[in-house]
């Protein structure tokens, strides 16, 4: 994306290429589909509060529950959902099961987005 500043406006832009060029930068739709949902996954507040405590650890369900005042039911209800998005995966230890961030990508965009915000 071009930034202009005050000394370096354009003159003249021929939109119609400007279009064309713009059109062809664009993602498939696949994947602005994937995108969307990967955001609407880090989107709820709860979701978004297992995602920190497994940040910090690695951590069974009890754990979750006990960190964030959550029934049991709803916390493996939502990573349920974040195994299924690709965001956490879990380890078997005998009969406990636990649970950590599927990589550390997750933490760079909120960390990004909490930069964002304290701007």
């Amino acid at each position: 994306m071009k930034d202009w500043d005050d000394e370096d406006e354009p003159s003249e832009i021929d939109h119609e290429q400007l279009i064309e060029t713009v059109k062809a930068t664009l993602p498939a739709d696949e994947i602005t589909e994937s995108i969307s949902s990967f955001f609407k996954m880090l989107g709820d507040p709860t979701r978004a509060k297992i995602l920190y405590a497994l940040y910090e650890s690695e951590l069974r369900v009890y754990d979750i529950v006990a960190i964030l005042g959550l029934s049991q039911s709803s916390v493996s209800h939502q990573l349920r959902l974040l195994k299924q998005a690709k965001l956490v995966k879990n380890r078997k230890s005998g009969k406990e099961v636990y649970y950590s961030l599927a990589d550390d990508h997750v933490m760079t965009i909120f960390k990004s987005g909490i930069a964002h915000i304290n701007e």
